[in-house]
């Protein structure tokens, strides 16, 4: 049996519509759940029986060192003032090298949702970072 190959979270890019968008310090909320549905089969079964339900897709949270680049933003003003554009959007694991991409989710049907700004403190020496969240409505593991 050959030996798995364990992967490192910390080498990633985010592509939207198949242009590399900038290089992200943390990713989280990859998710899928499908609801769990209870009924009782008529007669006398007395254990209580579940169906598939819904399927919900977690919400996906970017953060990164704040920068001059304003694309993120402008899209989530864009939602904001009513003009909703879905984009297609690839979260891209990298192999150890930074190069060559190691796996990949696909998330379909993007839009931002929230954006919450850096912290700043005149005190601190902290980098300011900035987070966005995206809802989608599918997810693939490419």
């Amino acid at each position: 049996m050959p030996e798995l190959e364990i992967y490192r979270s910390y080498n990633f890019v985010l592509d939207i519509q198949n242009v590399t968008v900038g290089y992200f310090t943390e990713v989280s909320g990859l998710s899928v759940s499908v609801e769990a549905i209870s009924y009782r089969e008529g007669g006398g079964a007395a254990a209580v029986r579940k169906l598939p339900g819904r399927v919900e897709y977690g919400d996906v949270t970017l953060k990164w060192g704040m920068s001059e680049s304003t694309e993120l933003w402008t899209w989530l003003m864009n939602v904001a003032a009513g003009n909703v554009e879905r984009k297609e959007v690839s979260i891209i694991l990298l192999k150890p090298d930074g190069q060559q991409e190691n796996t990949r989710w696909n998330l379909h049907q993007t839009w931002p949702r929230a954006w919450r700004g850096a912290r700043l403190d005149a005190l601190g020496h902290e980098v300011a970072y900035e987070a966005l969240t995206l809802v989608h409505e599918g997810i693939e593991r490419a």
